[in-house]
């Protein structure tokens, strides 16, 4: 019998599977990477060698407000490592500079105190300036003009009065902006939700080009690159973590020199490649990405590319923060038709895009291609609503998909963590 631990908020689970019956368990090579040195050294040294521009030192020099976008509460940023190194580095330069961090919700809910003091630590959040973006709050935004796509670009003044503007963030593999971090910190992450909206279009989300690991021709990429220049984004930190949120590479400079080099990078390990079973097993990489079920979303599009069609998709996502989206649980709880509702998502034009559509649109792409049973905290209720079948434990739902697909030998394929690879067909 194999047994493979699988990541369950922030504990691990197990899953028992005959030996005859397992495909294969899908896991990107980062988890097996050796770092060349520890967490601090390898941040420290990204920064002391910047890629395409100078010194975070030398370019804050003489600046008087210095705006630091971070990741919120839904990304696995290890900030406690790099938000002092980035303080240390601009007050190495510039002691007396005016620096605020700008926590990038992008569309999310806002990040609370206690998650602010999990994320930094409780010396940052008690001496640093930080402000919480809010996509909905006009009295702070700034137009910059039309995106490629034909929306409006549409950002937090603070980063348009900021004389330097830098992140800090972590690359993944993305379900349709092909990587996470370098540009997204500004679209959507510090965006209205009207420029969020236009770049997440039925239409692009649609694009074949706009999927994991795809920059090239992806439509939504272009107008991030595009907004992160035209908001004079000019510098990043950005790390690669391995399974247990440590880091295990880092760079820095240039917002899209650096970025590209960090997806280079993860690209050579995470890539693996898709093993047909008619049971595919996934997660979310646990805490914090698997809070509620529109994140899960991500995980479930690792499974959709090795799940042979009319299948069934095991779930696992704790979702201790319940669905996560009002609009996106009220899309699935009135539906009765999930294809009615994706032809309506296809019908609007790039600036008629509602919240949640993207995270939906996906999310019905996988549902048209298998079953899917979710395994959370989450009430069953809830998990109905969503058209996906609840289970409370692994092995109650490998019993019910069997139940499903009426093979009590149905072949299995494990995903341990269905955001850090990248499944190729």
């Amino acid at each position: 019998m194999a047994k493979v631990e699988l990541p369950y908020g922030k504990e691990k689970v197990v899953l028992e599977v005959p030996d005859d019956r397992l495909q294969s368990v899908l896991v990107s090579e980062l988890h097996h990477y050796t770092p060349e040195g520890s967490q601090i050294e390898l941040v420290r040294k990204a920064i002391e060698n910047p890629i395409g521009s100078d010194r975070l030192s030398s370019m804050a020099k003489d600046k008087d407000k210095i705006v630091i976008i971070s990741s919120d509460h839904t990304r696995p940023v290890p900030s406690k490592i790099i938000m002092p190194l980035m303080l240390e580095e601009i007050r190495r330069g510039n002691p007396e500079a005016d620096i605020t961090i700008l926590i990038s919700t992008g569309c999310h809910r806002e990040t609370t105190r206690n998650e602010l003091i999990e994320k930094f630590g409780n010396e940052i959040v008690s001496n640093e300036k930080i402000y919480i973006h809010d996509c909905d709050d006009e009295s702070m935004f700034v137009k910059l003009g039309i995106l490629p796509s034909g929306g409006e670009l549409i950002i937090n003044k603070l980063a348009t009065e900021a004389d330097l503007l830098v992140a800090e963030g972590f690359i993944e593999p993305h379900f349709f902006a092909g990587y996470s971090g370098g540009r997204k910190s500004v679209l959507p992450g510090i965006a209205s939700r009207l420029t969020v909206l236009a770049n997440h279009s039925s239409e692009f989300i649609a694009d074949p080009n706009s999927r994991t690991g795809i920059l090239e021709g992806n439509p939504i990429h272009k107008d991030m690159i595009w907004a992160a220049k035209t908001a004079r984004l000019a510098y990043i930190v950005n790390v690669i973590i391995n399974d247990k949120k440590e880091v295990i590479y880092a760079v820095a400079g240039d917002a899209i020199e650096a970025h590209e080099k960090g997806c280079e990078f993860l690209s050579g390990l995470c890539k693996v490649k898709a093993v047909s079973a008619d049971i595919v097993v996934s997660t979310n990489g646990g805490y914090p990405l698997d809070q509620n079920i529109y994140q899960a979303v991500k995980g479930m599009t690792a499974a959709e590319v090795t799940v042979k069609q009319d299948g069934v998709i095991i779930m696992l996502a704790k979702s201790s923060d319940g669905h996560g989206g009002d609009v996106f649980y009220k899309t699935f709880k009135e539906a009765d038709d999930i294809k009615k509702v994706l032809d309506t998502f296809v019908s609007r034009g790039r600036n008629e895009t509602e919240a949640d559509q993207w995270q939906s649109q996906v999310f019905i792409r996988v549902l048209q291609k298998a079953k899917i049973i979710y395994v959370s905290d989450a009430d069953d209720e809830t998990i109905k609503d969503f058209h996906m079948i609840p289970a409370k434990n692994v092995k109650d739902a490998l019993k019910k998909a069997e139940e499903i697909l009426g093979n009590d030998n149905a072949t299995v394929t494990v995903i341990p963590d269905g955001v850090s690879v990248m499944v190729v067909e």
